[in-house]
């Protein structure tokens, strides 16, 4: 088993992964959340991800550039801005410029998707840790409680969670596989 969320089809081979089809980054609903979380815990366990996108995104493009990016965008007749986002994508992401751990109820997240800048996050809320642990899963923000909803709004400015199309995922993944050295990062 790969550990990694049987919802989006794939091939794994050594430490290279396959989508089967497209991921749809749209924004309108479970598959763009599913496909973050799949990115997200390809990341996670320090897998190189050969993928392709479809969907003209509905939130900024940049909050995803911490996870691997497409290999092709869809085609820019579709958006003309889609090849400047893709190479975008392409210069800023990093391994381990988005992160979190976890400590006994509190979760600690280090963002540096913004160059030049290293933000050190503590989640140590009940109603944010628990909203920030349970978004690991794609959820409907439906089924958030209001005290849920509420740490979503401040997970969402924060920049921790994508919420779009009625459903929302944590996006920091856990880093389990450091590249060696990992003090290169």
């Amino acid at each position: 088993m790969s550990g990694l969320p049987g919802t989006v089809p794939h091939r794994l081979t050594g430490c290279r992964v396959e989508t089967a089809g497209l991921l749809d980054l749209s924004g309108s609903g479970r598959g763009t959340a599913e496909a973050v979380r799949f990115l997200r815990e390809c990341q996670s366990l320090g897998l190189r991800v050969d993928w392709r996108a479809t969907g003209t995104p509905s939130y900024d493009p940049a909050l995803l550039h911490h996870l691997p990016p497409p290999a092709q965008l869809p085609p820019p007749t579709a958006r003309p801005s889609l090849a400047r986002d893709q190479a975008g994508w392409r210069e800023a992401y990093g391994h381990g410029v988005l992160y979190h751990r976890r400590g006994p109820d509190f979760v600690t997240v280090l963002d540096r998707r913004e160059r030049g800048t290293a933000v050190r996050l503590t989640l140590d809320h009940p109603a944010l840790v628990g909203t920030f642990l349970r978004l690991l899963e794609p959820t409907p923000v439906d089924a958030l409680d209001p005290d849920g909803r509420e740490a979503l709004g401040l997970l969402v400015a924060e920049r921790l969670v994508l919420a779009a199309g009625g459903w929302a995922v944590s996006l920091p993944p856990r880093i389990r596989r450091w590249p060696v050295p990992c003090t290169a990062i």
